[in-house]
C-alpha cells in the first residue's frame, strides 16, 4: 500500500482507462455477449477528452503550440468541452465553432468553461464558405497564434486511439474480440481502434455505424457521394468526406435513423440504468441487429461516447421526442 498512488496529480491524469461492461438486460435472448466501453466516464464525460488531451500535448512536443495561444476547431460540442478542460490548465485560448443545432446543455457547459463560441447555421448547403467545415480554417487563417487542431483531417486523432482506447479494450477483454462496433464521426476513434485491434488479430470484424442524411455509408457500399441531407443525432456522421476516415478498416456500415437511435437510448436508460447520448444508442442498436445477423455466439465490443446531461432538453425529454415524431 505504501508504494501505490492513491490520487491523481490534476484532472488529466483523469482521462482514459474507463470501465467495460457487459450489457445483459438489453441482450436477453441473443447469443452474443455485448460490451460497452463508458467513455463519459471521463472527467468532462466524453470520450474526446482522450483527443484534447492527447492531441495538445503532441503539439506541444512538436514546438507548434505554447501557452498564450488560441486553439481552435469544428466541433459538435464533445471535442470541445475536452479542447476547454486542457486550455483552461495550460493557458491557452480556445475557440470553436459549432452548428446551431448544438444541444443547449453543451452551450451551457462551454461557456462556464469561457470558451469563444462561433454559432454557424446548420442549415447552409457544405458548399457555403460559411458552413460548419468551410468557416474554421478561414478563421484559423485570420486569427494570429492560432493552432487549427483539425480532429477531422488530423491523424493524430486516429493515433490517439491507436495508443489509449485499442489497447485498453484489448486488455480489458483479455483479447477475446470478435467484433468491435462504433458509431463514426470523424473517424478517428472507430478507425485508431480498428487499426490497433486488427493487428493484435486480423479476424476482428469492425462495424460503422452511419446517421441517414450522411455520407460515410453510401460511400462504403456504393462508391459514390450522396447529397447530405439533415439529421439530428450530435457527433455522427458528415457531409464530406475527411482525411481520419479509412475506410479499409471497417468491415460493413450499418445506417440509423434519428429515431432509431433514440428510442435505443431510453431503452438502454431503462433496461440497464445506462444514461448515456445519443450515439451511444445507435452504437447499441447497431450490435444488437449485428447480434440478431450472426445468429452465433460472439463477443462485441463498442463504446457509449457520453452521457445523458448533454441531452435532457432534448433525447430525455418527452414532449420533445413527441414534438419531433420519435416517441
Amino acid at each position: 500500500m505504501k508504494n501505490k498512488k492513491i490520487f491523481h496529480d490534476g484532472i488529466l491524469e483523469c482521462v482514459g482507462n474507463t470501465p467495460l461492461v457487459r450489457l445483459k438486460e438489453i441482450t436477453r435472448g441473443l447469443q452474443a455477449d455485448v460490451f460497452a466501453k463508458l467513455e463519459f466516464m471521463n472527467p468532462m464525460g466524453s470520450i474526446k477528452d482522450r483527443i484534447a488531451k492527447y492531441m495538445l500535448e503532441k503539439a506541444e512536443k512538436d514546438g507548434k503550440i505554447e501557452p498564450g495561444y488560441t486553439i481552435i476547431d469544428n466541433s459538435s460540442g464533445n471535442t470541445a468541452l475536452g479542447l476547454a478542460m486542457v486550455c483552461s490548465l495550460k493557458g491557452y485560448h480556445l475557440k470553436i465553432v459549432v452548428r446551431d443545432s448544438i444541444s443547449a446543455e453543451k452551450v451551457q457547459f462551454l461557456r462556464a468553461l469561457d470558451v469563444e463560441i462561433v454559432m454557424v447555421d446548420s442549415t447552409l448547403p457544405p458548399s457555403s464558405p460559411d458552413s460548419y467545415n468551410n468557416i474554421t480554417p478561414r478563421l484559423a487563417e485570420k486569427t494570429p497564434r492560432t493552432y487549427y487542431l483539425d480532429q477531422h483531417n488530423n491523424r493524430d486523432n486516429n493515433e490517439t486511439h491507436q495508443m489509449t482506447t485499442g489497447p485498453e479494450i484489448w486488455e480489458q477483454m483479455e483479447g477475446k474480440i470478435d467484433y468491435f462496433v462504433s458509431g463514426i464521426g470523424t473517424g478517428g476513434t472507430i478507425c485508431g481502434v480498428a487499426d490497433f485491434l486488427k493487428k493484435k488479430d486480423p479476424s476482428i470484424k469492425v462495424v460503422a455505424v452511419d446517421p441517414v442524411g450522411s455520407i460515410f455509408y453510401n460511400y462504403f457500399h456504393h462508391k459514390r457521394i450522396v447529397e447530405p441531407s439533415h439529421y439530428i443525432i450530435e457527433g455522427l456522421g458528415d457531409e464530406f468526406l475527411i482525411g481520419c476516415v479509412e475506410f479499409s478498416l471497417i468491415d460493413d456500415f450499418y445506417q440509423i435513423t434519428d429515431k432509431q437511435a433514440f428510442q435505443m437510448t431510453r431503452k438502454l436508460a431503462t433496461t440497464e440504468s445506462i444514461l448515456a447520448g445519443g450515439s451511444s444508442g445507435a452504437a447499441v442498436w447497431a450490435c444488437l441487429k449485428l447480434a440478431r445477423e450472426i445468429e452465433e455466439p460472439a463477443r462485441i465490443v463498442t463504446l457509449l461516447p457520453d452521457s445523458a446531461n448533454r441531452y435532457l432538453s432534448t433525447i430525455y425529454n418527452d414532449d420533445w421526442l413527441k414534438k419531433m415524431g420519435f416517441f
